[in-house]
């Protein structure tokens, strides 16, 4: 029954991440939809455990390794999902810049 109360806790705060994430990029007032590109790193966070999970067998020594970089590859991912949502908000993006001539850097 433990097993249920943490998945449960942990889809219901999913959601509520979720929902603040599109709700604080919906909203009138803020009109930016960066941080949308976060859901990318929602999505491809698993996929290195699963690939490994699916490749190596659990009896050779290699198992070990591979699941390991498996691991250091979803953390990187879960790390830079923390990390581009502060990029975003340190960066001056504008709607008139180009590359050639910026107004917007001073």
């Amino acid at each position: 029954m433990a097993g249920i109360k943490a998945l449960i806790s942990l889809s219901f705060g999913g959601a509520i991440g979720l929902m603040f994430l599109m709700l604080g990029c919906a909203l009138p007032i803020y009109n930016k939809y960066w941080p949308l590109f976060v859901l990318f790193f929602y999505i491809l966070s698993p996929i290195p455990y699963c690939i490994a999970r699916r490749l190596v067998d659990d009896t050779d020594a290699m198992s070990n390794a591979c699941k390991e970089l498996a691991i250091f590859l979803t953390t990187g991912i879960v790390v830079s999902a923390f990390g581009l949502p502060i990029v975003f908000a340190r960066a001056h993006l504008c709607e008139d810049c180009s590359w050639s001539s910026c107004m917007c850097r001073k």
